[in-house]
């Protein structure tokens, strides 16, 4: 089998290239730095010729993964269209770009195969001060139906899976947010914060579920079931502290 991983130099990207390349895989990165082949995918002929390289050198890939993205902040009323437009292009129009190139590879060499992109919990869930992600995110998610539903028919199968809080270089822990990485690890069901090889894990899982198509999974460790009201947890704080003021 060959691959390709986009953004694969670091983070989630590189462990998935680690993981596919211990299973015997030909995997090639692309990334605008340090990887096999130089591609920024918010640029058409970018994109192309990436494809085109890899296809030279390595053949026809028929499993296909991109990680490449942007971090955002910025709140929607105070951002400006500069800075909304670059997050989508990357993170949007960038996915559409490379899993597109994927897919009219893997047609026109006529061989079935497997996209995964990399979407976010923050697709779904309202993220004050992270709208444009968020946005980029969410459009991740439909982008994955829609071409699931058009290239079926060509033996394709297109999936997302929806990373909670990963430590990977994206993650930066600002002065003005001390205390909360340990407090998302409060709120995770399993109990930790996510590493970008359990991400992988669930990527390369994807990869092969050869009856599952359209679908974002959540790798988030039980992030998401935190319930913003969550009573009962507001019960428990106020018992932890009247614990700490009373010793």
């Amino acid at each position: 089998m060959s691959a390709v991983v986009v953004g694969g130099a670091s983070g989630i990207g590189s462990a998935v290239v680690k993981r596919l390349r211990d299973a015997g895989e030909r995997v090639s990165v692309w990334d605008l730095v340090d990887g096999d082949i130089t591609c920024d995918i918010s640029d058409p002929d970018s994109v192309a010729a990436a494809m085109e390289q890899t296809v030279t050198s390595s053949g026809t890939p028929d499993r296909f993964v991109t990680c490449a993205g942007v971090g955002a902040s910025g709140l929607l009323l105070e951002q400006t269209p500069e800075h909304w437009r670059r997050v989508l292009d990357v993170n949007l129009t960038g996915t559409w770009l490379a899993i597109r190139a994927g897919a009219h590879a893997m047609i026109d060499a006529g061989i079935d195969g497997s996209i995964v992109a990399v979407s976010s919990i923050s697709g779904t869930l309202a993220d004050r001060d992270m709208g444009a992600y968020c946005v980029s995110k969410a459009g991740i998610d439909m982008l994955v139906r829609v071409a699931a539903a058009e290239w079926g028919p060509h033996g394709i199968r297109v999936n997302a899976v929806g990373p909670g809080v990963t430590r990977t270089p994206m993650l930066a822990k600002p002065e003005r947010l001390r205390g909360w990485v340990e407090g998302l690890t409060e709120r995770t069901a399993l109990g930790r914060l996510g590493e970008a090889d359990d991400v992988a894990e669930v990527i390369a899982s994807l990869l092969d579920l050869s009856w599952v198509t359209g679908q974002t999974l959540f790798a988030d460790g039980g992030l998401a079931l935190q319930s913003p009201i969550d009573a009962y947890g507001q019960v428990q704080r106020l018992a932890r502290e009247a614990e700490r003021d009373r010793t």
